[in-house]
């Protein structure tokens, strides 16, 4: 009878054993398994968003500056140092580490853009999730005098991206970025949405510095005032606090819809100018 009670007592066990165990090795599985670092060094690939987020408490100040054309019709604004530039500084604190907001101000149009980045999917390691996804998004006001607007809500533009960025290996990351950006208030010709994709990447040279690629395409089609696609090339020069990008660009709105609802000028006929983006994280 001592001997049924004993074979009883160790069949009710071993499954408490056997499950304790495999919780055990979950465990070890989720320890062992790791975050891939971010595909970018920098929360912006010259004028698109990427799938980089703030640490949290972190704050980020940012400095985006577009000179003047380099071939204006003016002829003498010394490669366009001298001619209309356009200057965005922005604002960005995390939240958490999957949440990203920001505040910026922009000299042309004075558009007061509030922003925010969630991390929705992120690469890891092991390959177990190839890839990371973001999503980015901004609400803007235009702040000229009320005498260019009828309505209030006329101030009022959107902007949506999802990120889908890769690091490949420590040198080399890319990413593609469907959007879809809207004005409340536009010309007869044009739609009040439109719908583009970017693509963009990174390649190191150097531990350091890295060529920079940005190409935004519009989708949608307008009767008129149909933008040019987007398209910069530069480098990015960064420490473990400072990121520096200086590049050549065709676009200078600096926000995302301004940038893809209104550019109409075209890089490879010669319409480019020169930019700068400067950033300093502060971590507390």
């Amino acid at each position: 009878m001592k001997n049924y009670i004993k074979l009883l007592l160790l069949l009710l066990i071993v499954p408490f054993v056997s499950l304790a165990q495999e919780e055990g090795a979950t465990k070890e599985k989720k320890v062992k398994e790791k975050l891939e670092r971010d595909a970018f060094d920098s929360s912006n690939i010259i004028d698109n968003p990427t799938n980089v987020l703030l640490s949290k408490d972190a704050l980020e100040v940012q400095m985006q500056h577009r000179f003047g054309l380099i071939n204006s019709e003016a002829g003498n604004d010394l490669a366009g140092f001298w001619g209309d530039s356009n200057i965005r500084i922005g604002l960005s604190y995390g939240i958490h580490e999957r949440l990203t907001i920001g505040y910026g101000t922009t000299k042309f149009n004075r558009l007061q853009d509030f922003n925010w980045k969630v991390a929705l999917l992120r690469q890891t390691r092991s390959n177990s999730m190839p890839i990371s996804v973001s999503y980015y998004g901004n609400f803007t006001i235009d702040a000229r005098k009320k005498d260019k607007f009828n309505l209030k809500q006329d101030r009022y533009s959107y902007f949506n991206q999802l990120i889908i960025a890769k690091r490949f290996s420590p040198n080399v990351s890319f990413q593609i970025a469907p959007s879809v950006s809207h004005y409340n208030l536009v010309h007869p010709d044009m739609e009040n949405d439109l719908v583009s994709v970017a693509i963009g990447g990174r390649v190191k040279i150097s531990p350091q510095t890295s060529i920079l690629i940005d190409y935004s395409q519009p989708i949608t089609q307008f009767d008129a005032m149909q933008p040019k696609p987007l398209f910069s090339i530069g480098a990015e020069f960064a420490t473990s606090a400072h990121e520096f990008q200086i590049f050549l660009t065709n676009n200078n709105g600096i926000v995302a819809q301004k940038n893809y609802m209104y550019n109409q000028n075209d890089f490879f006929n010669g319409d480019f100018l020169i930019g700068f983006n400067i950033t300093r994280i502060y971590n507390f």
